[in-house]
């Protein structure tokens, strides 16, 4: 009975692609492995703390006491009550010191922040040895609020008549400043979990094909399955491990969001996650695939660095062109694959792209990628088998099937 279930078992196993063995055999050897996971959780442990201290510092209130002597005791308890509408995490409270030697003795027993006391031209802040920014910022606006209301009814007017036209707003085409500084963060998050998900299993998938053409086991797998399933299989099971992984900090990242001032963010930030998945999905194949071009033209461990060059430095291109490219460049940049894989999605953040724009990106991309796949199934097969030192990509190319 048991050697019917196991001959069952065989003939099921026999059915089935090979390209789809090495993809089962590639995903749970990864996420089997401790290295794995422990680089996920610890990725998952950064990802949650930045958010617990944005949240942290969302909720956080800043308490500052400002010292006093009589004849500024006034104006001090104006900062105190008016201080909230310039900061809203600022709390000022009041300390009356019975005259200049007392507010200099408790400056420097750090019994008061700062000492606010009249001035030669209006008035004067002192603090012990550093500016107390928050508070400075708020003295300032209440200062100016109160001496403006007293000359202004000296003058026999108001304040807003002394200030009719004077008034100067900012506005965005695109949104307002918060929301444009959140898209600024999420779009980096998207640029550096590309890089980042590119680069190592990038590295690991040309390692394990550097390890098995070191070792001749490919020389065994390539009697038994055709190459191409084997590449296939390598760039499919890491693919999915890289998705997997990335599904996994984004999930995390928008739970945690949620749980900051920022939440109200969240339903707008669900089309352009999406797209940047697509995105990532097209760009890391195709990269993937040069990846393992990049381990099969190496004969060892140590050919590596030389080989693989080429790819590292277009990764960092697309790194630091995702960050810093703007304007019309950017426009132009988010069209040209493989860079598009992530200027696109940064765009889309920002607003203002056309509806057909990521559609036509995609596509563009699509097909860099199959290209790549194409000419990189070639180059994989020609030189996987090639022995006796580090193969060249014209020697690639020229090598007999």
């Amino acid at each position: 009975m048991n050697t019917e279930k196991n001959t069952d078992r065989n003939a099921v196993r026999n059915t089935e692609p090979a390209w789809l063995l090495v993809t089962r055999r590639e995903v749970v050897s990864r996420i089997t492995d401790k290295s794995f996971l422990i680089g996920t959780l610890l990725m998952v442990v950064m990802i949650v703390g930045f958010l617990g201290f944005t949240a942290w510092q969302d909720e956080k209130t800043e308490t500052a006491t400002l010292g006093a002597t009589p004849d500024a005791v006034a104006m001090a308890t104006a900062i105190a009550d008016n201080a909230s509408q310039v900061d809203d995490r600022l709390e000022v409270e009041v300390v009356e010191l019975a005259d200049d030697t007392a507010a200099e003795t408790a400056l420097r027993d750090d019994e008061v922040d700062a000492w606010l006391h009249p001035g030669d031209d209006g008035w004067q802040l002192t603090s012990e040895s550093s500016e107390q920014e928050s508070l400075t910022d708020a003295a300032q606006v209440v200062v100016r609020q109160q001496v403006l209301a007293d000359n202004a009814a000296g003058a026999g007017t108001t304040v807003d008549a002394l200030e009719a036209g004077s008034s100067v707003s900012t506005n965005f085409l695109r949104g307002d400043a918060e929301k444009a500084a959140v898209a600024e963060v999420v779009g980096f998050a998207f640029v550096f979990l590309f890089y980042f998900a590119a680069l190592i299993f990038g590295m690991q998938l040309a390692s394990s094909v550097i390890e098995e053409k070191q070792s001749r086991i490919v020389e065994i797998i390539a009697a038994a399955i055709p190459l191409r399933h084997l590449l296939a299989g390598k760039v499919l099971g890491n693919t999915a491990l890289a998705v997997i992984q990335l599904l996994v900090y984004l999930v995390v990242g928008l739970v945690g969001m949620s749980f900051t001032s920022y939440k109200s963010y969240l339903p707008a930030l669900s089309g352009p996650t999406a797209w940047f998945i697509g995105f990532f999905l097209a760009g890391f194949v195709a990269l993937a695939c040069l990846w393992a071009v990049a381990g099969s033209l190496a004969s060892r461990t140590e050919d590596l660095q030389a080989t693989s060059t080429p790819l590292t430095m277009l990764m960092l291109v697309m790194f630091f062109g995702g960050l810093s490219l703007d304007g019309r460049a950017q426009v132009i940049a988010s069209f040209i694959p493989p860079v598009s894989a992530v200027v696109m999605p940064k765009r889309i953040l920002a607003g203002g792209v056309e509806w057909w724009e990521p559609l036509v990106a995609l596509g563009l991309l699509a097909a860099f990628a199959a290209v790549t796949v194409w000419v990189g199934e070639k180059l994989y097969r020609r030189a996987l088998l090639q022995t006796g030192g580090r193969v060249s990509l014209r020697q690639a190319w020229s090598a007999a099937e």
